[in-house]
């Protein structure tokens, strides 16, 4: 006739887990970190003429963001020869090219002497590395640099 209908196992599945409001970001850690200074960068930049190195030295360190950040970014990436950018942005995972672009588009906010333009030329490199799903991230990410 009827089945056993007291059973329990549909409690096993934590419905909390998929709320809303109980948003967990993935990307802690970094606040309380202050970043190189520009002379450091200057002091790089100077040393390393092509910066072959990559992005990825700066924006492990760069998260907590702010003004000064962003002009320390745009000023080694303006640094790079356009023929490194490719084999920099390569070079970088997934959470790295998705730093990359959160300064990109921060970067885009406040142009400034050619930076647009070398700006575009990163967009273009990082766009084919880590796709549309890159930007989708970064335009929906709750933090910010």
């Amino acid at each position: 006739m009827s089945k056993n209908t007291v059973s329990d196992r549909f409690r096993k599945v934590d419905v909390d887990e998929y709320d809303e409001n109980k948003f967990v970001d993935e990307e802690d850690g970094g606040e309380n970190q202050g970043g190189p200074d520009e002379a450091e960068v200057d002091g790089l930049l100077r040393q390393y003429p092509s910066a072959t190195g990559g992005p990825e030295g700066l924006g492990a360190r760069e998260r907590p963001g702010g003004e000064r950040a962003e002009l320390l970014v745009v000023k080694v990436l303006s640094s790079f020869k356009s023929s490194d950018i490719e084999k920099a942005v390569g070079s970088l995972d997934k959470a790295g090219v998705d730093l990359l672009m959160k300064y990109i588009y921060r970067g885009f906010e406040k142009p400034s002497d050619n930076s647009s333009a070398v700006l575009l030329q990163w967009h273009e490199k990082a766009l084919a590395v880590g796709g549309v799903g890159s930007i989708v991230r970064v335009l929906t990410a709750r933090k910010t640099v």
